[in-house]
């Protein structure tokens, strides 16, 4: 079953103003600053938002929540922000948290001056031959510009793969990639994974909105036997190509 939450709604409005009033919180209590790519930091918001609202904790929103109840989510030792592992060893390590929003000024000084020079690791042509599209469905890790390259050999049946959001619906409903096939949300990602369940030896493709929960998904859906999950490196966040809104 799908949460489907309304981010418009009073109720979520008004958890949302405590959760920034708690991150900036954890930023002040720990000396971290915020991510300075302001979309990353409003992605997080909302999934910590939308997991109090769910489960009443804020769990990291870039892992799945394993367990039923109460007790058989605290037995399983889920990632409650900020979590062990992002202050003892992502941060001090990477500069950042798994999730992104929480930053060491190192990071976000490093990473401010390198923006502007950032650039796409390599363009595509269009009109890829099938053994090429073949070959790049075969990569773990794939960026836009190779999204857009699949998508435009898909739509001619040059190719054949399956693109799977794993956002959550207030996700999909604002932005989604036009060509997504299936929305499996990692609240539910076993259950909504049934959907596709007899499709293990298709290609499939994996989005969230920065890489993260999709890297996530990507090695539990290998653990179970598909073939071939690519997961979208950067996520929607870094898609340039068409969207569509609404259900």
């Amino acid at each position: 079953m799908i949460n489907k939450i309304d981010i418009d709604s009073p109720e979520f409005q008004d958890e949302l103003e405590k959760t920034k009033k708690f991150t900036d919180k954890v930023c002040s209590q720990f000396g971290f600053e915020y991510n300075p790519n302001y979309e990353v930091n409003e992605g997080v918001t909302l999934g910590l938002t939308r997991n109090k609202m769910i489960y009443g904790k804020r769990y990291c929103p870039c892992f799945m929540v394993q367990g039923e109840t109460k007790e058989e989510q605290k037995a399983a030792d889920n990632r409650i922000c900020p979590c062990k592992p992002a202050l003892e060893k992502e941060i001090p390590e990477n500069g950042h948290c798994h999730c992104g929003i929480f930053c060491t000024g190192e990071y976000v000084k490093k990473h401010m001056t390198e923006e502007e020079a950032e650039i796409v690791a390599h363009n595509h042509s269009r009109g890829l031959t099938k053994p090429e599209c073949e070959e790049l469905l075969s990569h773990p890790q794939l960026d836009a510009d190779e999204i857009d390259s699949l998508l435009e050999a898909r739509n001619i049946n040059m190719i054949d793969f399956i693109l799977v959001d794993v956002r959550e619906w207030m996700e999909w409903v604002q932005q989604r990639i036009k060509g997504t096939d299936y929305l499996i949300p990692t609240t539910s990602f076993y259950d909504a994974l049934s959907q596709i369940e007899d499709k293990k030896d298709t290609p499939i493709i994996l989005y969230c909105f920065t890489g993260s929960r999709s890297a996530y998904c990507q090695q539990i859906m290998g653990s179970m036997g598909y073939k071939q999950v690519s997961n979208f490196t950067h996520g929607i966040i870094s898609y340039h190509g068409e969207t569509l809104t609404g259900e």
